[in-house]
């Protein structure tokens, strides 16, 4: 019989399979149905396709990502196949590190990260099909908006009245970016007041972008729009990074923007292989562009997705869970789920009336130290509030006491004025575009203002700067010679890190001993500074480290005492999300506080202010306390606020008991 096939067609390819039989339990080296609860385990050998894992507070989600990629590796997945994505570094080394403990090193080949590092990875190795350079340098957010402060000034004038300040326009933009919005949207919903201003705050976004483009500038947006521009529009880019990252997974996916839940389709294009885990009901970042419909449509975007809850709490007592549960169960959208421990404690949750803040921060202050008496350690009690600013009574009644305390929100190591200048040094040497790090530096020299700062910009920002030839101001021109020599010396040698930052800083002591009268301790900033940069073996990466995980406090801090061995933790609700304590007072707890009084016409809005509520009293392991005062003047609405949360109206006695506050006669 003559073949069918014309005789110069080529013979299509034949795949071929290997039979690879699932191992046994015996043949497993970790038990996982007797590590796991049911759950855990469930979803834990979820094997392909997409599974949306709502995991409730306390209840081991960073247990479950563990062990699931352990039992990925396990049943023969290439680990370079895995991709584990978190808002932290910290929180994907600690997984990965786990991972290694319980299985071993073959879990330190799984790619693990940000979203942000992830994309700064896959855009240096892609930059020339975006028309990027692959030494682009990342700005953050004090970067950004020193960018829109030069552009505004340019564009409005000084007799322009009303008009936005360089964060607020930067809010803007941004919230455009991670909510796909316009600039114009944004302004309608959320900036109403500036609507008279949209037109110019547009332009000032257009030129923003621009001077990004030309200055070789990314800023943390950037750094997902880039992503998603490059699998959107690369179809063979997509599909190889598709088919390298066969396994996907996602930690706190209820805090993923539009952007990121993009580039999470796009990634899983080919195989659908997404495991997301979050919960729904701890949703409380809108304000930096998180889309609570994320997860609650993952099952619409990703066919056939498989939910599994986990809701055994290993963290609090079971008298604290049965709150919480009835504070959540008032939300209008959500995931229905009910928390339970197997953990008992006579002591129930509390709410306690004060006549004012004053008398708040009294009843707090003496309840800390009542709980030291019963040896509890001040690093396990924490008081949260809705804002920061909650906490000055407490501050002052606290230092009365002579009780340490550490408040969270204060300036970060990384934006301290004397590390912002040493890495703006080392970012010219790697990107002499970078017109914002070279304005800052130059504007640090003697006899350098603003109009002769702006003079020089153009001719030194270029790849090799002939100091002789320029026409220098006679006051600054030995130390613009030796500034621009110690930068060129270094950019024709790019050695380690270390090596870099250390000649980078002789250079730079004595203008921080003229500049600061607490110049010692910043010196022992910088020589921690060194230290980090020794980590590294290239300048790229430790920039980029900063840039997207940057440290926290600072040396002089510690050496001011700010940090002790044992202290009492103040912090906003917003910062304390992933933390727990044994004990945990929620202070300011009055309606129109908490929730705001701005929210009270948005079901959207108050709906977050409940999960906000819900994400405090979570935190607590076993005593739980939360405060209103009575007497609360509002400042904004003429208001006095006299009631307790409307989160803790109709809650049973049973569960939440009232305390009444009286004086002790002497």
């Amino acid at each position: 019989m003559e073949s069918m096939i014309p005789e110069n067609t080529a013979k299509p390819a034949v795949k071929k399979y290997v039979l690879k039989k699932q191992p046994t339990q015996a043949q497993y080296k970790i038990n996982y149905e007797k590590e796991l609860n049911p759950a855990q385990f469930e979803a834990v050998k979820f094997d392909k396709g997409s599974v949306l894992v709502i995991a409730g507070a306390g209840s081991g989600k960073t247990k479950t990502l563990t062990y699931r990629v352990a039992r990925l590796i396990e049943n023969g997945v290439n680990p370079e196949n895995i991709l584990l994505l978190t808002f932290t570094k910290k929180a994907a080394d600690e997984m990965l590190n786990r991972a290694v403990m319980i299985l071993d090193s073959r879990c330190q080949k799984v790619a693990g990260g940000t979203f942000h590092s992830f994309s700064n990875f896959i855009l240096r190795k892609y930059s020339n099909f975006l028309d990027l350079r692959n030494n682009f340098t990342i700005i953050d957010r004090a970067d950004a908006e020193d960018v829109i402060n030069h552009i505004r000034g340019k564009l409005i004038g000084k007799q322009e009245k009303r008009f936005p300040r360089k964060g607020t326009i930067l809010d803007i933009y941004s919230k455009s970016i991670n909510k796909n919005m316009t600039s114009q949207e944004v302004i309608e919903k959320e900036y109403n007041q500036f609507s008279h201003a949209a037109e110019k705050i547009n332009e000032i976004a257009k030129e923003y972008i621009a001077y990004k483009r030309a200055n070789s500038l990314l800023d943390y947006d950037d750094l997902l729009l880039y992503l998603r521009t490059l699998l959107q529009s690369n179809d063979e880019i997509r599909k190889k990074l598709s088919l390298q990252y066969k396994y996907i997974m996602i930690d706190e996916y209820q805090d993923t923007n539009a952007l990121q839940a993009d580039i999470i389709r796009l990634l899983a294009s080919e195989h659908n292989n997404v495991m997301a885990v979050g919960d729904d009901s701890q949703s409380i970042y809108s304000f930096r562009g998180a889309n609570f419909r994320n997860i609650l449509d993952f099952p619409n975007i990703f066919e056939n997705t498989k939910i599994i809850k986990l809701e055994q709490n290993y963290r609090s007592s079971q008298n604290i869970l049965a709150l919480t549960n009835e504070i959540i169960k008032k939300a209008k959208e959500k995931y229905t789920k009910n928390l339970f421990s197997d953990i008992t404690s006579p002591e129930k949750p509390a709410l306690i009336c004060t006549n004012d803040m004053q008398t708040e921060a009294e009843f707090v202050s003496q309840r800390v130290l009542e709980l030291q008496e019963d040896d509890i350690s001040l690093n396990d009690i924490a008081v949260l509030c809705r804002s920061a600013r909650m906490t000055y009574n407490l501050e002052i009644e606290l230092a009365k006491r002579a009780i340490p305390y550490k408040k969270f929100g204060g300036l970060k190591f990384i934006e301290t004025a004397h590390v912002k200048d040493v890495i703006a040094h080392l970012r010219v040497i790697l990107n002499p575009q970078d017109i914002i790090s070279l304005n800052r530096i130059l504007l640090l020299l003697n006899g350098v203002g603003n109009q002769t700062a702006m003079r020089l910009l153009p001719v030194l920002s270029t790849e090799k700067v002939e100091t002789d030839k320029l026409m220098l101001p006679s006051k600054s021109s030995q130390s613009i010679k030796k500034l621009f020599d110690t930068l060129e010396g270094q950019r024709q040698n790019l050695l380690k890190p270390s090596v870099i930052v250390e000649k980078v800083l002789s250079y730079y002591e004595p203008i921080l001993i003229e500049k600061y009268d607490d110049y010692q301790k910043r010196l022992k900033d910088l020589e921690h500074f060194l230290y980090l940069s020794s980590q590294y073996n290239s300048l790229e990466d430790f920039l980029s480290d900063l840039a997207l995980e940057p440290p926290d406090s600072s040396v002089s801090e510690v050496e001011d005492g700010a940090q002790k061995d044992e202290y009492l933790t103040l912090s906003t609700i917003h910062s304390a999300k992933g933390l727990e304590w044994k004990a945990v007072f929620i202070i300011g707890a009055v309606d129109g506080r908490f929730p705001s009084v701005y929210s009270f016409n948005s079901e959207e809005e108050l709906d977050e202010e409940l999960r906000l509520m819900y994400v405090a009293a979570t935190r607590a392991k076993t005593y739980l306390y939360i405060t209103y005062p009575i007497d609360m003047f509002d400042y904004s609405t003429g208001m006095v606020l006299s009631k307790p949360s409307r989160f803790l109206d109709n809650i049973d006695e049973n569960i939440l008991e009232k305390w009444m506050l009286e004086t002790e006669d002497e």
